[in-house]
């Protein structure tokens, strides 16, 4: 059983224009209860921003404080961000207060994109992050030293990161076990009406089709194929041979079990690689049509302008305005 700190945790959450309002709830219920439930303040914190008034992505706007505390106050920070990280990574006095704050020993962490502003100040290399799955390409391009992973949500000593959505509860649940005595806990989760806490290393896009189990052994095998082969794709005839069918089967079988031909899924994977790096990246636009395997500029950006409804120079921000993939042109989910 934990003991009881002596003293509140002292937790700072900064809060980054167009943060997850749903996120920060599901971070601070659970806060709150335990301190309900203890009928004492086990946890303090703090929402801190930029402006007196920070507006989440949902355009609800929260009063914060601006004159930051120093990192001798805080035992914790969490970042919360989710669109337009572009802007708040090169913010230098943001990135020094985060790197102060580390070497006083306090522990920090990233939510969804929050996570990104804590990689560009160097204070997740060589560890491991989760990163929501619409970022993971983006993320890695820019920052290399960091071990990106596909999971919910990790947890490495003095440094936590999440993947978002729902997952932050999950993770706020596996944080307060380390903090909070058994009993205490039970009593949470029962108030969370939530008994079923995932683990942080459960993989976040359970529901592609190649982890589905209505998706035959030799159907996931030609997504994965697909998902190895985006810079320079493999042809129909390839890919068939690799799963001993002929191109009439696999087509068939492949559109029977998806809703959609082999080859507009797999110009649908290289659409999505070129649209994540395009708004994540600041590499250039021939680059991104490589990388995505279009070996013509103009065939890119006639591909892209069919799918996303404009040129791929004009879709360099992922922000709430930023264009998104039509639903129907979504291969089928159930």
């Amino acid at each position: 059983m934990p003991d009881t700190p002596a003293a509140p945790y002292r937790l700072g959450i900064l809060l980054l224009p167009q943060f997850s309002f749903a996120g920060l709830g599901a971070l601070l219920d659970p806060l709150f209860i335990v301190n309900w439930l203890a009928q004492e303040t086990r946890f303090e914190w703090r929402l801190l921003g930029g402006e007196p008034t920070v507006p989440a992505s949902n355009g609800v706007p929260l009063g914060v404080e601006v004159d930051w505390p120093a990192p001798t106050e805080l035992d914790g920070v969490l970042v919360l961000a989710s669109f337009e990280t572009k802007a708040l990574t090169g913010d230098r006095s943001l990135a020094m207060w985060l790197r102060h704050c580390a070497a006083a020993g306090v522990a920090l962490g990233g939510i969804e994109m929050g996570s990104e502003v804590l990689a560009a100040a160097g204070l997740l290399d060589e560890r491991r992050a989760a990163v929501h799955w619409d970022n993971l390409e983006g993320f890695g391009e820019l920052y290399p030293r960091v071990q990106a992973v596909d999971e919910l949500y990790t947890l490495d000593g003095d440094r936590l990161t999440c993947a978002g959505g729902t997952a932050v509860l999950d993770m706020m649940l596996a944080w307060l076990a380390c903090r909070v005595e058994g009993p205490l806990m039970n009593e949470l989760r029962n108030h969370l009406l939530e008994r079923r806490q995932r683990a942080g290393d459960a993989v976040q896009l359970s529901a592609a089709p190649e982890h589905r189990v209505q998706t035959s052994p030799q159907m996931r095998r030609v997504i994965r194929l697909m998902r190895r082969a985006i810079e320079t794709p493999l042809s129909s005839t390839e890919l068939a041979e690799e799963v001993g069918l002929s191109i009439r089967q696999l087509e068939r079988r492949f559109k029977a079990e998806l809703g959609v031909t082999p080859k507009r899924y797999y110009l649908w994977l290289r659409i999505n690689r070129a649209h994540r790096l395009l708004q994540q990246t600041d590499l250039g636009v021939a680059e991104i049509a490589a990388s995505a395997g279009f070996g013509s500029l103009e065939h890119f950006s006639r591909a892209y302008r069919r799918f996303f409804g404009c040129a791929p120079s004009q879709d360099r921000l992922q922000s709430r305005d930023a264009p998104v993939l039509p639903l129907r042109y979504l291969p089928r989910q159930e």
